[in-house]
């Protein structure tokens, strides 16, 4: 009996052993382990394994557009225009003594004025209470500052300890063809006050001093220079006073030419009188 067996085995046509379907071992049970990382990026991962960002040239495969993610357009960068629209439109209101000293303003009452909803105008106004043109009031709004003739006094002091000796350092220093440069910006000051235009010539006047600063290099010299310079140009100092006139736009925007032509000179005693007297709103 084995003796036959053994013979119908060796009768038996052999497999090849590669034909032979090889099972893979199961899986033990549990979370799939996580694929090991590539080198190679692929199109979805971009450069450096960042997603490109769609819309992007060459974004795509082949090196075309992909095409953008579905959904809206964020709203926020919208919502910013509209912010700093809302803002310089509040601030040629103030310069121009459109918005009252002492008087509480709400945010939809504005945004209705200006066809925006209120969230551009608090966001507005919050800006402007950081400059210190409003305050806060809870619940109501925001009041419009009032200057006092001492507060003015007290910010054209602070504002002469920085501007003087800055604009002096810099007349020592700066070419005269540099100087040249800034004579557009004070004849659009000039241009301004001969309109009458009070909103226009505030920030024509805030250019040209920007402008001049700007030259010291020092970003939060001129960044600080700026917001006592906001601060101590509006709104009138008190309820009912005198806006400034054409002859006194006009005799402010002259001190600007006056300036520039004593700096070219590098005549310190007349720039040093002129800063100081342009700042106070006086001759000295």
């Amino acid at each position: 009996m084995e003796q036959a067996r053994m013979r119908a085995a060796e009768a038996r046509p052999c497999v090849p052993a590669a034909r032979v379907p090889v099972r893979a071992p199961l899986a033990p049970a549990g979370p799939p382990a996580a694929p090991a990382p590539s080198t190679t990026p692929s199109p979805a991962q971009g450069v450096g394994g960042r997603r490109p960002a769609p819309g992007v040239p060459g974004a795509g495969p082949g090196g075309g557009s992909a095409s953008p993610a579905p959904g809206p357009v964020p709203r926020t960068v919208r919502r910013h225009s509209v912010r700093g629209q809302v803002l310089e439109a509040l601030r040629s209101a103030l310069a121009g003594g459109q918005l009252e000293p002492g008087r509480v303003y709400s945010a939809p009452a504005l945004g209705a004025r200006f066809g925006v909803s209120a969230t551009p105008v608090r966001e507005a106004m919050q800006q402007l209470a950081s400059e210190g043109a409003v305050d806060v009031v809870p619940n109501r709004g925001f009041r419009v500052c009032v200057r006092s003739a001492a507060e003015l006094a007290e910010l054209a002091e602070v504002r002469a300890l920085i501007e003087v000796p800055v604009v002096l350092r810099l007349a020592r220093t700066v070419p005269a063809g540099r100087w040249e440069q800034l004579r557009p910006l004070a004849e659009a000051t000039a241009a301004a006050a001969a309109a009458g235009d009070r909103a226009a010539y505030a920030e024509a006047d805030l250019a040209f001093h920007r402008a001049l600063l700007s030259l010291a290099g020092n970003r939060r010299l001129l960044a600080l220079a700026e917001e006592l310079h906001r601060s101590s140009r509006w709104p009138p100092p008190a309820p009912g006073a005198a806006a400034p006139d054409r002859a006194a736009l006009a005799a402010d925007a002259a001190e600007h030419t006056a300036l520039l032509e004593a700096l070219i000179a590098q005549d310190l005693d007349v720039v040093r009188s002129l800063v100081r007297g342009h700042i106070s709103g006086s001759d000295a």
